[in-house]
């Protein structure tokens, strides 16, 4: 039987993580925004607007392994807090392999609603910013 004491402070320790990966993911959308909109102010011609989608990818991808993560922990979070109070298998083992059938793949979790909200709508707005400056310059993407 573990200790209500150990109890609480397993779940806190899960929690904390919890947290870390939601910051992670806050972090990295202004990471995106900002290193798109570099790409955009240091461009010579508009054929290196497609620089600005290489950040945009490379974030998403790396948000949505945040948001496995964070999945993944808060499946640790919910097995322990249904199945510690009578176990103490794998007691304060933050390692959530164990819950990995019930977490959604990365690239799966790219098309999330919110990863998909964000990221979708600075890639349109890139695309159609894009569209514009090259229709400006007569269809000249060197222009």
């Amino acid at each position: 039987m573990v200790s209500d004491e150990s109890f609480h402070q397993e779940l806190e320790q899960i929690q904390n993580v919890i947290d870390r990966q939601a910051s992670n993911s806050f972090k990295i959308k202004g990471w995106t925004v900002t290193l798109v909109v570099v790409a955009l102010l240091f461009r010579t011609n508009n054929f290196q607007l497609f620089a600005a989608f290489i950040p945009l990818i490379g974030f998403w991808y790396l948000d949505a392994y945040y948001l496995k993560q964070e999945h993944r922990f808060r499946e640790l979070y919910n097995w322990v807090r249904k199945n510690r109070p009578d176990n103490e298998d794998h007691l304060f083992n933050m390692d959530p392999s164990r819950v990995d059938g019930d977490v959604n793949g990365t690239a799966k979790l790219m098309l999330n609603t919110s990863l998909l909200w964000f990221y979708g709508t600075v890639g349109g707005l890139l695309i159609l910013y894009s569209a514009l400056l090259i229709l400006i310059n007569g269809g000249n993407i060197f222009g």
